[in-house]
């Protein structure tokens, strides 16, 4: 039998990106030019294209502005999660505001979607054992089932090289983490799991990476990128770094043709269905 993947989508808009965070004021957001609808939807129609369904991690801040843009994601089929509200590292925010923006989160989505939301990616993958012990007790509070969170790599951003490499439950009563993939090689996790890891690397090596991670594990992989990555004629921010502007910037233009090659190459699912046994699953599987 084909192993299956887990194709998913962080979505938000050009400038809510964390490589801009210190040069774009949060205030700010409602006057820029918003471009996460027609992105997003084109990713729709890539995806509708190769029949695959997919994990939507969504800014409640987006969907209170776009309802229906959620209600499209819903309609097509892919499962609706969350990704916040505004877009704030977990472990800036600390527990009672993570607690509420999670809260927030859940019920825009679920309102605008008219769909429940029992999962949730953390912005930046800002969760970690060390920083935030308590999130994923305060995400299966709050009813949640599953976190895809946690990136098991070194990263100046970033990453928990130490954490588990595959499907985890930090805590007997929390949800599952469901973190990002890695390979192994040289005693070193290197990513694999898309965002600007697959838009820097020739398309043929993260290819094969994958397909190592998945018969060295045996396991399915998690992939992810952003709408913003689809869209090479979004604004410039010119007063960013130069290490945050190579970052976002680079290989935009390529970027859809490489997600249609991986849509061809790989077979994919959404997250909630691809690691369902994962998710129901009751016990510590650390």
């Amino acid at each position: 039998m084909t192993l299956r993947n887990a194709m998913s989508v962080d979505v938000e808009d050009w400038f809510q990106v964390q490589a801009f965070a210190g040069v774009i004021a949060r205030g700010d957001w409602d006057n820029l030019e918003s471009r996460v609808v027609d992105n997003t939807v084109r990713v729709l129609n890539i995806f509708s294209q190769a029949g695959v369904r997919a994990t939507f991690f969504t800014l409640g801040w987006v969907a209170e502005r776009h309802p229906q843009l959620i209600q499209r994601i819903v309609a097509d089929g892919h499962e609706l999660a969350s990704h916040g509200f505004g877009h704030e590292r977990v472990d800036q925010i600390g527990e009672e505001r993570f607690r509420q923006d999670i809260r927030r989160a859940k019920a825009v989505l679920e309102d605008a979607g008219g769909a429940g939301v029992v999962g949730y990616r953390a912005p930046t993958f800002s969760i970690s054992a060390r920083n935030t012990p308590w999130a994923h007790q305060v995400l299966a509070d709050e009813g949640y089932l599953y976190s895809s969170s946690v990136f098991p790599i070194s990263h100046d951003l970033y990453g928990s090289p130490d954490a588990p490499r595959q499907p985890y439950r930090p805590s007997a009563n929390g949800v599952v983490e469901l973190p990002m993939t890695t390979v192994q090689m040289l005693g070193r996790n290197l990513p694999c799991s898309g965002g600007g890891w697959f838009r820097l690397v020739p398309y043929p090596v993260f290819k094969a990476g994958l397909r190592r991670a998945n018969a060295a594990d045996q396991r399915a992989g998690v992939f992810y990128f952003h709408p913003w990555e689809v869209d090479p004629s979004q604004p410039r921010v010119g007063n960013a770094s130069r290490l945050s502007r190579f970052r976002h910037y680079t290989g935009l233009s390529q970027m859809a043709s490489r997600v249609e090659q991986l849509l061809r190459d790989f077979t994919w699912g959404r997250m909630d269905q691809v690691f369902a046994d994962a998710i129901q699953a009751r016990t510590n599987l650390a």
